[in-house]
């Protein structure tokens, strides 16, 4: 069995002239990689993330690498409507129109449900499922009135299958992420927009390496079926094929990145 990620895939231009937002895309994980992989094929991109000066720094970098005409942000905090309505219009000023979002904002947390407080609950919930929730929606409601069609990618995971001691309101909103995808996506049908989900397990980034012990990392690599982590561009790749016009037929769908699955 080898353990080594297999080579970085060059863009091939799928998403040419589109424009797409991606939530929670400053650093170095699945939002990140999400959002390079969007520009290498093509698209015009905004990116936004509740953390003002990671965001800064990824969008310098990016704009530096792929140009500045092609490149925005916008701090957003997904828990509040009136900061998400500023993203999707940011888009449309830049780019003149929205195509693609990617709602990748997420927030997790460790506890065993005896222990957990309401605030807990209350915060991973409003992040993970309701912030998905106001994205779609108000991305919906502007790709209904466009007529142009879309597509709208969340990011699930496979804790919304699996049971994972101490993660109980993130299994939750998680489930609630992909019972949402499946729900919106009759609905978008209408007017031909498309909403898929991807379920990652384990794609690894810093972050995670902070909150998280080694043993569990560990005991969660084990799990894999190809005895590794997965890299946050092999997650963005799925996403890249539910974006582009590769899966125009499929819609409802939650794609699990992993071995992992019901």
């Amino acid at each position: 069995m080898t353990r080594t990620p297999p080579p970085y895939i060059p863009g091939h231009g799928l998403l040419a002239g589109r424009s797409a937002v991606v939530t929670a895309a400053a650093g170095a994980g699945i939002g990140g990689a999400t959002a390079r992989r969007l520009l290498e094929e093509g698209a015009r991109v905004v990116l936004s993330d509740a953390h003002a000066r990671r965001l800064k720094e990824s969008e310098a970098e990016l704009a530096a690498e792929f140009g500045a005409d092609r490149v925005g942000a916008l701090p957003c905090d997904v828990t509040d409507e009136a900061q998400v309505a500023a993203l999707l219009d940011l888009a449309e000023e830049r780019h003149g129109r929205l195509d693609i979002l990617v709602n990748n904002a997420g927030l997790g947390g460790t506890a065993d449900l005896v222990d957990m407080t309401d605030e807990q609950w209350d915060k991973v919930l409003d992040v993970t499922l309701n912030g998905t929730f106001r994205c779609t929606r108000a991305a919906l409601r502007r790709l209904k009135a466009a007529g142009t069609g879309g597509v709208v990618v969340n990011n699930a995971s496979v804790v919304g299958w699996r049971a994972q001691k101490g993660q109980a309101h993130y299994a939750a909103a998680k489930a609630g992420v992909m019972a949402l995808t499946r729900c919106a996506a009759l609905e978008a049908a209408e007017y031909g927009v498309r909403v898929n989900a991807v379920s990652p397990s384990l794609a690894m980034h810093p972050h995670l390496v902070k909150v998280t012990t080694p043993e569990l990392l560990e005991e969660l690599t084990a799990r894999e079926a190809f005895g590794r982590y997965a890299e946050p561009w092999e997650v963005a790749n799925v996403i890249v094929f539910l974006a582009s016009g590769y899966s125009s037929y499929l819609t409802g769908e939650v794609v699990s990145v992993s071995s992992q699955h019901p």
